[in-house]
């Protein structure tokens, strides 16, 4: 019993520094010009959301979320973008690896109009270590997600690292 507690208790520690690490890390490349939405708040919103990928195109053909539309960051178009989302008023959820990429993008669809912009928290990392579902470029469901590379694999904890 007592070996239980403890390692409740180191858990609870190890996820509590996890959490307070990534919000450093977080504050220390983004601006917060695009407010976030926890993996949580998104799976108990009842409004239909537009999910975009702003990562490359081989991240997103190793993991992606379901119907997500990859919009990329080095190639990103927002011309490409408004024959997409016609609506400027839809609910966006823009999301990268951990969420810094996707709030850059995310910065440049809300000075071009779109108004209901959210950057997801910890990105598609934090999507799987939730145990919830990606899936691959073959619309099949996957372990595996694309970590852009060996040092920031370290932020996924639930899913095969995949990196070139």
């Amino acid at each position: 019993m007592k070996n239980l507690i403890l390692f409740i208790l180191f858990l609870s520690v190890t996820a509590g520094f996890a959490q307070k690490s990534l919000d450093k890390l977080l504050k220390k490349h983004n601006n917060d010009a695009v407010p976030y939405i926890t993996v949580s708040e998104l799976q108990n919103t009842s409004s239909e959301v537009i999910y975009l990928d702003a990562r490359e195109s081989n991240e997103y053909a190793v993991s992606h979320l379901k119907n997500a539309i990859l919009v990329g960051y080095d190639f990103f178009s927002i011309d490409s973008l408004n024959e997409i989302i016609h609506e400027k008023t839809s609910s966006i959820v823009i999301y990268c690896s951990l969420g810094m990429r996707s709030e850059t993008i995310g910065e440049k669809l809300k000075q071009n109009g779109y108004t209901n912009v959210k950057n997801l928290y910890g990105g598609i990392f934090e999507w799987k270590n939730n145990h919830l579902p990606v899936y691959n470029s073959q619309d099949k469901a996957t372990d595996s997600i694309h970590t852009y590379s060996k040092s920031w694999s370290k932020w996924l904890k639930n899913g095969i690292k995949v990196y070139e």
